[in-house]
């Protein structure tokens, strides 16, 4: 008696094995059930990142910096000779701007058909729709006489000397009239970033005046300063702030107009034109972005949370994990970007107060427009992060452990190829940097030399320029470089990474794969919501005709049923049962479990009877 409901309990569970015979593993079900939550949570905070990210952005300020760049910087007068911003060579070419191209452009009183406008507070409207803010501000840096060493055959014929624009060499005394601050040196206590131009990186102090309201006004006064000499051999470089508002966009246009007068002579001009949203919350497109700013916040701080308990939890080894650092980042990068967005908002409020209380000064929105900008940056850098951590979620894809695997695999190799690589392009750069680094733009400076030696790379290059400056050892530089490393060393890189991946690939090949795919979880989530609802109307079912064993003649002809198709696992897994099969299976499996229950009970009797 024993024996035989052993062995028929071995019959019932050999056959049950066989009808989940390609189940995965519990804990892979769990794994792939933890990972498809994270995912789904992530992806909605990813979506509000992104919400965020673009909703800063918009093509508005594309157009209003291509507009503003137009009329400052490319567009001319009749009282200016012909000389707009770009052309500016000379401090004489600087007057001639100030005095025509940017007072029309700052003032616009007049209509097209020359009728005069209406100033409203006299204030000044820019293409007649952005609000001049307050007034333009005008600053410049010099460097003191005798800051350099003239050699001793020329002491007797040179008695001055300016040397380039250094912290330590700039000349703070008080010079020309001597009775405003466009005469003595302010020093300026800002948060604006020193601006780094051509040739100096440059303090925010200087000799600042300010322009008057009206355009007749400005003109007399720059007259003034040109008749008395304000810009001097010292001057290294004058700056011309302003900024404006445009309501039709809600956007702020701040400018900064650069000339830098090197000690080689001549004048190199630069601009810097930033379009921000500084007002953040006046539409309803705002509210919405700003609900998007809490639900961000609340992201943060489950972040946080989460990563505190995962360090306590690992300790040390919480730092060993690449994706555990990236997570770091992320969350600190939110955090700056949430101070910040708080900064901004309260001084944007106190810098209108003050604008709007004495609209006669310079409002210093560039430090808010430089500090906007590189927040928009660190805000690009998070959201780009922010997508590559969303290949943690996919490491159990087969195709995506196959490109990891070549990737660490061929590391060490790739390591020692970078070194070979990059000694000769550097040696390679110092050559073109001292054979064509006077005559060449693109060679001027050694950073220039590392990018157009890429840019060889990838066939954008001019090889007339670099023959013309030499036409024995540019040919030889342009030839030997092109073959050293397009023809010879990056194909060794592509061999290095062909080599390993057909190696990886084929390891994989090997290896029976024990992936869990995303379809199969799915598909056993609604198999069991099936079951579910087979298990009620079975419960209805036995309540309508009476609970019970079935009949062994019953159980014999569902199992002589089944066992006709050559498969069932690999049926069950492709969704080709119908819908009739499916409840003679789900029957079948239940009426089993219920016999093997018995049988173990009758098995635990015998057993406490001996």
């Amino acid at each position: 008696m024993e024996r035989q409901l052993l062995a028929q309990e071995r019959r019932l569970s050999g056959t049950g094995v066989a009808l989940v015979k390609r189940r995965p593993s519990y804990s892979k079900e769990l794994e792939m059930k933890s990972t498809l939550r994270e995912l789904l949570v992530y992806i909605v905070f990813l979506a509000d990142l992104c919400i965020l990210s673009f909703g800063m952005v918009s093509t508005d300020m594309y157009y209003l910096n291509r507009v503003m760049a137009h009329l400052f910087l490319e567009t001319s007068s009749s009282e200016a000779d012909g000389v707009t911003f770009r052309s500016i060579s000379s401090i004489a070419d600087f007057w001639k701007f100030a005095e025509g191209p940017l007072l029309d452009g700052l003032y616009w009183d007049k209509w097209y058909n020359n009728v005069t406008l209406t100033m409203q507070k006299n204030s000044s409207h820019i293409y007649y729709e952005n609000l001049l803010l307050g007034v333009a501000q005008v600053r410049q840096l010099k460097v003191r006489n005798g800051t350099c060493s003239i050699y001793p055959y020329f002491q007797t014929l040179l008695k001055d000397c300016y040397r380039e624009y250094r912290y330590r060499a700039e000349d703070r005394s008080a010079f020309g009239l001597k009775n405003g601050s466009e005469w003595k040196y302010l020093s300026v206590s800002s948060l604006s970033p020193w601006y780094w131009g051509y040739v100096g990186l440059y303090s925010n102090g200087g000799f600042i005046f300010t322009l008057p309201k009206s355009k007749r006004d400005s003109m007399e006064k720059l007259v003034f300063l040109r008749q008395n000499s304000w810009l001097t051999r010292g001057t290294r470089v004058v700056f011309i702030d302003f900024s404006m508002y445009n309501a039709n966009v809600n956007l702020f246009c701040i400018i900064r107009l650069v000339v830098e007068f090197p000690a080689t002579g001549g004048a190199l001009t630069s601009s810097q034109i930033y379009s921000v949203k500084l007002l953040r919350y006046v539409t309803y497109y705002d509210y919405f972005l700003a609900s998007c700013e809490v639900t961000f916040c609340l992201f943060v701080i489950a972040f946080i949370i989460h990563e505190v308990i995962k360090i306590a939890k690992l300790k040390r080894d919480y730092f060993r994990s690449a994706w555990n650092w990236l997570n770091i980042l992320l969350v600190v990068i939110s955090i700056i970007a949430i101070a910040f967005n708080i900064y901004r908002t309260v001084e944007v409020s106190l810098l209108m107060e003050e604008l709007l209380s004495n609209s006669s000064v310079y409002p210093d929105f560039y430090f808010l427009a430089s500090w906007q900008v590189h927040y928009n940056n660190m805000i690009a850098v998070n959201v780009f992060f922010a997508w590559i951590k969303i290949f943690k979620y996919l490491s159990f894809n087969k195709t995506m452990t196959q490109l990891s695997s070549t990737l660490s695999r061929c590391a060490k190799d790739i390591i020692g190829f970078a070194i070979m690589f990059f000694i000769i392009f550097f040696a390679y750069a110092q050559l073109g940097y001292l054979v064509f680094g006077s005559q060449v733009d693109e060679f001027s400076t050694f950073q220039n030399c590392i990018f157009t030696q890429f840019r060889i790379v990838l066939g954008d290059f001019n090889f007339a320029t670099v023959e013309e400056a030499n036409s024995i050892l540019g040919p030889i530089y342009f030839i030997t470089f092109v073959f050293s490393v397009f023809f010879v060393l990056l194909n060794m890189f592509l061999a290095i990474i062909n080599d390993t991946y057909s190696e990886v690939k084929a390891d994989f090949a090997v290896i029976p794969s024990q992936e869990f795919a995303i379809s199969d979880f799915l598909r056993q989530a609604l198999v069991k919501l099936k079951l579910k609802q087979m298990e009620t109307d079975m419960k209805v079912e036995e309540e309508s005709l009476g609970s019970g064993y079935p009949k062994p003649a019953q159980l014999q002809k569902w199992k002589e049923n089944f066992h006709q198709r050559e498969d069932l696992g690999s049926v069950s897994s492709q969704g080709s049962v119908s819908p009739e099969e499916f409840q003679q299976l789900f029957r079948y499996t239940a009426e089993l479990e219920k016999e093997l229950d018995g049988i173990n009970k009758k098995l635990h009797k015998i057993m406490k009877k001996k």
